[in-house]
């Protein structure tokens, strides 16, 4: 496992903090995304942990 890498299964325990909408890993990234189109915001991973504050996050569409 490399420092980017998630604890597998995770995914289905962690929700966006803004919408509580699903997450999909970007691996090229890594980020954790949002796959709400309204919300779509990217949280990125440190050390395999994933930073789930809204502050941290990037907008991926614009406003």
């Amino acid at each position: 496992m490399s420092d980017t890498d998630l604890i597998p299964g995770i995914l289905d325990l962690l929700v966006c903090p803004q919408c509580h909408g699903q997450l999909a890993w970007d691996y090229e990234a890594s980020e954790l995304v949002c796959t709400n189109t309204d919300c779509a915001l990217a949280y990125p991973v440190r050390g395999g942990i994933p930073i789930l504050v809204i502050d941290e996050a990037r907008a991926t569409r614009e406003q």
